[in-house]
């Protein structure tokens, strides 16, 4: 199995795992670790792939049914849910070798610890999250079981996600964000030459945007593109049917 090796200056605490496609057992369109249970591939082959990815791990992840929304999983809601499947779009914990996991395929997803590792977060940031106001929802509930940590003791990741140069949107997404009450930057979207309504976005200066509007300042990441990296990377807009890859994060005891 091949990692990515998230770059940030995280506490020795705090263990990041963020997979690729390889190194699994899944066959095309999947190949070949695929995680996500949910997109056509051999629910053999997914179970198979995610023992290979949790070996890593203090134990088996928290495992969410994401819904491009903005709910947030924290240790109390856990609590209520009693087993039953989990729809969030991000998660929290203070909870030492509690394991959380995020897939995507072009989404964004974002890892945040505070600076003295007594919590972490993991977010899934599509468009539609992200413009809603997922990253904001993750680091208010992070917060909140952070024990006094404020928005500047916090540091964020930018993992894996389509790329400036690949994200082709209309101007219903531009709209979007200009309406969702923060300001956009402006290299956030560039118009296409010679098509009418399309542009490209940078859903990672988006992102970094919102992080430091909520008084985040540590950010790091935002250097990759799923769609150009196909050796690494799954992706929706590339390929249509395909797998998902995770992105993981917890405390060590």
């Amino acid at each position: 199995m091949s990692l990515v090796e998230p770059q940030w200056p995280a506490p020795k605490s705090v263990r990041t795992l963020v997979s690729t496609r390889s190194g699994g057992v899944s066959q095309a369109p999947y190949d070949s670790l695929n995680l996500g249970d949910h997109v056509g591939d051999r629910i053999e082959d997914v179970l198979a792939n995610r023992a290979i990815f949790i070996k890593e791990m203090p134990g088996e992840p928290i495992w969410l049914k994401q819904t491009h929304q903005t709910i947030v999983s924290t240790p109390q809601s856990r609590d209520l849910s009693h087993g039953m499947p989990i729809e969030a779009d991000a998660s929290v914990t203070n909870t030492p070798q509690e394991v959380l996991v995020i897939m995507t395929a072009d989404c964004l997803p974002v890892l945040f610890t505070n600076s003295n590792g007594t919590a972490v977060g993991a977010a899934h940031a599509g468009w539609r999250g992200l413009c809603s106001g997922i990253l904001e929802n993750t680091i208010a509930e992070l917060l909140k079981i952070a024990g006094g940590s404020t928005a500047a003791d916090l540091m964020a990741w930018l993992g894996p996600a389509i790329g400036p140069e690949s994200f082709e949107v209309g101007e219903d997404v531009v709209k979007s964000f200009q309406e969702s009450g923060y300001a956009v930057p402006i290299k956030a979207f560039r118009e296409i030459p010679n098509q009418s309504g399309k542009y490209l976005a940078d859903i990672y200066l988006l992102a970094k945007a919102r992080l430091e509007a909520c008084g985040v300042k540590m950010i790091f990441g935002g250097e990759y593109c799923t769609v150009r990296d196909r050796q690494q990377f799954f992706s929706y807009r590339r390929d249509g049917e395909t797998g998902r890859f995770a992105s993981a994060i917890w405390i060590e005891k």
